[in-house]
Formats: C-alpha cells, sequence, structure tokens
C-alpha cells in the first residue's frame, strides 16, 4: 500500500519518458497562467492607486474571484472554454489575486513624506509612478509573485484532474489520478514528487 523510497525513485527513472513529458505539461501551463497573473495584477494594480474610484468599483469583484474555490469554478469553464484555455484561467484565477493584493499595498505604502517631496518639485503622475512608487513597491510585488507561482501551479493541478485529460499532452495531475485508478501507488507517488519539486523550484 506504502511503496519504500527505493521504489519510488525507480519508478521514477523506469517512467521518466512518460512523466518527463506530463511535468513539461503542467509547467507549461503554470507559466502561461503565472505570467498572465503577474501581468494582469500589476498593470490593474497601478490602475487601482491612479484612481481610487476604479479600485472601489473593481476590488471587490477580484476578492469574490478570490475566495470562490477553483474547484468549484473549473467545470464550469470546462464547458465555456476551450480544455487549453479553461486550465489556464484556472491557473490565472488563483495566481491573479496575491500579485494584485500586494502590488496595490505597495504602491499605496509609499513614504508620505517622499510623495509630498514629489509633489513640491512639480513632478507628474507619471514621474512619481515611475522613480517613487514602483521602486518602493518591489518588495511587495516580488512577494505577491512568489506567492502567485506556487498557486498557479495549484490552479493548473485542480483544472487538469477536472478535465480528465487523458492522451498525449496530459499533466501530471491526470498522472496520479490515473495511477490511482489503476492501483500503481509508485508511479503516484513518483508524479507527486516532481510536482512538489516543481513548486519548491517555482518558490526560489
Amino acid at each position: 500500500v506504502l511503496p519504500g523510497p527505493g521504489l519510488v525513485f525507480a519508478t521514477l527513472v523506469s517512467d521518466w519518458p512518460v512523466l518527463s513529458q506530463s511535468l513539461l505539461t503542467t509547467l507549461v501551463t503554470t507559466l502561461e497562467g503565472f505570467m498572465a497573473a503577474a501581468v494582469g495584477g500589476i498593470a490593474l494594480a497601478i490602475l487601482f492607486n491612479q484612481s481610487k474610484w476604479l479600485e472601489y468599483s473593481l476590488f471587490p469583484y477580484a476578492v469574490i474571484l478570490q475566495v470562490t474555490p477553483v474547484i468549484a469554478i473549473a467545470p464550469l469553464l470546462l464547458i465555456y472554454l476551450p480544455q487549453q484555455a479553461a486550465v489556464i484561467v484556472c491557473a490565472w484565477i488563483v495566481g491573479f489575486f496575491p500579485v494584485l493584493s500586494n502590488t496595490t499595498l505597495g504602491l499605496n505604502s509609499v513614504d508620505r513624506n517622499l510623495a509630498g517631496l514629489f509633489q513640491l518639485y512639480g513632478a507628474s503622475r507619471l514621474q512619481t509612478l515611475r522613480y517613487l512608487k514602483l521602486p518602493a513597491a518591489l518588495p511587495f510585488i516580488l512577494g505577491g509573485l512568489r506567492i502567485a507561482g506556487g498557486l498557479s501551479l495549484i490552479g493548473a493541478v485542480v483544472a487538469e484532474i477536472a478535465a480528465g485529460t487523458a492522451g498525449a499532452g496530459s499533466g501530471l495531475a491526470f498522472r496520479i489520478a490515473e495511477s490511482g485508478y489503476r492501483l500503481n501507488i509508485p508511479r503516484m507517488f513518483a508524479a507527486l514528487l516532481l510536482l512538489s519539486l516543481a513548486g519548491i523550484v517555482i518558490y526560489g
């Protein structure tokens, strides 16, 4: 029932052609979702910082999107979107909010004295954003990106399980489910080990 570490590593080696292809599929999906979350989250946070009216109007929808479990959204997305697009959107959904909220917090946490100095010297909004707010918010942005990377992997895995993709192009999540159906427990642990290592690398 519980394979030893030696058997898991032996399975990882023997099944590497299948598992490596699945790992690549999952990583590509994760990267696409992460890039969309990073670009969209930072861009929207900048718009929020420039317009409080826009922030008050749209931020509640971002919160709703975050607190809704992605496992509940995935089946609906699979109805309305092509399969691969739905998987990427799931990865984007869970990674988007940490980038948005951290970047917004960083842009709004600029030293008031420095902001007043920029205003005193007649800096434009664009100059203030470029030379003061974005550099000051960089630690917050990078923190949000670090969180979003791991969450994008989780979103991709959840979407792959919900999609139930089979055959060529299947991700590691499907390999785990498939191994469970076939009671191939060593391969299940090998795939899970690859997912964990991928998450650690992304976090790093």
